[in-house]
């Protein structure tokens, strides 16, 4: 009890000295570390260049620990932050633990952290920024590629809530291909697609069935407890491919805008419908996904499909939700939900979209008004095609002990920290300008006469996944320039497209997870032009690939 006492004293005291410290020292940047906010709204950079950040929790003395998707050169997975001098920025950086994730959570005096099939906790000691080296194993789940990040929550009454990812874009009998089935039933949704529970004090536990709390959603990456409700909230990634794959149903303007990504409250026993439906906000109802008979306007199959909270842009990816509790902000903004959105890469080589933090305004746990973008700018002074080309992108949202709002990049590792002045914004003349941490845009070169045919295949059924630079999508689609997998053994390589691809890879350090279909459905002369534009691209220097060479090793894997 004295222990309990003593602490809570220390934090008091320690909160108190921060607070003081911040009212005499914070000094917000110029132009708000590269990004647009509301009026007498002001960030400060706390951070910069620290990796690949995910999600951040943040302590009651202001202690920030960032997870990050990538191990830094030190071989950390989780960065701990502490400002001393309360001028906003950190001036103590360690890095902790060899899991590099996405999940982090700060409860019961314990770093609770995920990789992508465990949880686990360290024990934290009061006054001190770095938790004890040792961890325990709260759960183990089901392993294998996707969406394999495990954001959580908790619910401070012993539950803690873990989102599982599909492993599918929607319950493919052959995994993204044109016009393929869906599996019906799906036994995908037996151990993923879904919101798992389990105990937050109980080691060694096993995910199984009995855990499930709910069904249905393809990817949850934003995921909190909203207490003043009492209730479970989330955000959806959709679905991709409705015109790449299903062209006489979905244009491609359609493609860019659905289907929606949503914002929902669960409870136990809920279905939100996947991968049967998908949310279309246009039309403002839920409708069954070709790949089980729909056609854009079909929705047999969703009468018992739960109804989103909200419904936004196709592929903004929305990756962190926060139910605002604080007093800083104006009071419109508390009990109201900010959603970062990450930006995604699945527009089809259109302009692409989200990029920012959003406000919902709330009442009793519901929607009182119309989204509004809160943070803007994060992509930079012109539209992008790849997501890659964004200056930062938005992914994890915390809430400090002062209700400052914290923002974390996961291009750079950039973190804000964004304060309300209710008089108005302090002179910040003297404070330096933060440049932004980025290279310098690459002028794309002519493609020669040769790579024109392999730039078409390319481009059709491969530049959604891999990006046109050939760049990938970081946790999900690898890069495909100056890797040997690419410029090495073409038998390899044809295989790969032929039959496809669906174990985890490590490149560079960090891990690709998502499956790649077979494309065996193009032909010889199709293959051996894209593989050569591949191999011939973006400073890769390899031979080419013959229209034999196909036939050869697709005569192999058919005899």
């Amino acid at each position: 009890m004295m222990w309990r006492i003593l602490n809570l004293l220390f934090s008091v005291l320690l909160f108190a000295a921060c607070s003081k410290s911040e009212k005499n020292n914070f000094l917000t940047d110029k132009d708000n570390g590269g990004i647009s906010l509301p009026e007498k709204f002001g960030a400060v950079v706390v951070v910069d260049t620290l990796g690949r950040g995910r999600h951040m929790a943040i302590g009651d003395n202001g202690d920030i620990y960032l997870h990050l998707s990538k191990l830094n050169g030190e071989g950390k997975g989780i960065v701990a932050l502490r400002d001393t001098s309360g001028d906003g920025r950190a001036d103590i950086v360690k890095g902790f633990s060899d899991i590099s994730g996405t999940g982090i959570e700060l409860h019961n005096g314990y770093l609770y952290y995920s990789d992508n099939v465990r949880i686990y906790r360290s024990k934290m000691t009061p006054g001190k920024l770095l938790p004890s080296d040792a961890r325990d194993t709260l759960v183990t789940m089901v392993e294998g590629g996707g969406h394999v990040a495990k954001p959580f929550t908790f619910d401070n009454k012993g539950g803690m809530y873990v989102n599982i990812g599909s492993l599918s874009n929607c319950c493919e009998i052959n995994l993204r291909s044109p016009d393929s089935k869906g599996a019906d039933p799906c036994i995908e949704l037996e151990t993923r697609g879904g919101i798992w529970k389990f105990d937050d004090n109980t080691l060694n536990q096993v995910q199984d069935l009995e855990h499930r709390y709910a069904t249905g959603i393809r990817n949850a990456m934003g995921i909190t407890w909203n207490s003043d409700v009492d209730k479970l909230f989330a955000t959806q990634h959709g679905r991709d491919d409705l015109h790449r794959y299903w062209p006489a149903f979905y244009t491609e303007d359609q493609n860019t805008e659905l289907p929606s990504e949503i914002f929902f409250d669960l409870e136990k026993g809920d279905d939100m419908g996947w991968p049967y439906c998908y949310y279309d906000h246009l039309q403002g109802k839920k409708l069954t996904n070709p790949e089980y008979g729909g056609n854009g306007t079909t929705d047999d199959r969703c009468a018992n499909a739960k109804m989103p909270l909200m419904g936004f842009p196709g592929h903004w990816a929305p990756n962190d939700v926060l139910i605002y509790q604080g007093d800083l902000f104006p009071e419109r903004y508390k009990h109201g939900a900010f959603i970062a959105f990450h930006g995604s890469w699945n527009r089809l080589g259109h302009e692409q979209g989200g990029f920012k933090v959003v406000f919902v305004p709330m009442k009793d746990g519901k929607p009182s008004g119309d989204y509004e973008v809160f943070a803007d700018g994060f992509i930079g002074p012109e539209p992008i095609t790849n997501s890659g080309d964004a200056f930062f992108r938005p992914c994890g949202l915390a809430e400090g002990p002062d209700g400052s709002l914290y923002i974390s990049d996961s291009q750079h590792g950039r973190i804000w920290r964004i304060m309300y002045f209710k008089d108005a914004i302090p002179n910040n003349a003297d404070v330096p300008l933060f440049q932004p941490t980025v290279k310098a845009k690459v002028e794309e070169e002519p493609v020669p006469e040769e790579l024109v045919a392999g730039k078409k295949v390319y481009d059709n059924y491969c530049a959604a996944c891999h990006r046109s630079n050939g760049m990938g999508a970081p946790g999900m689609n690898p890069p495909l320039t100056g890797i040997d997998l690419v410029t090495g053994d073409k038998r390899e390589l044809i295989k790969i497209v032929l039959q496809g691809y669906s174990q985890p890879t490590k490149i560079n350090g960090e891990l690709y997870s998502n499956v790649m279909p077979s494309h065996a459905f193009l032909n010889d002369q199709q293959i051996s032009d894209v593989l050569t534009y591949v191999r011939k691209s973006w400073g890769n220097s390899a031979d080419a690939v013959e229209a034999e060479n196909v036939a050869t090793v697709r005569g192999t894997l058919n005899p």
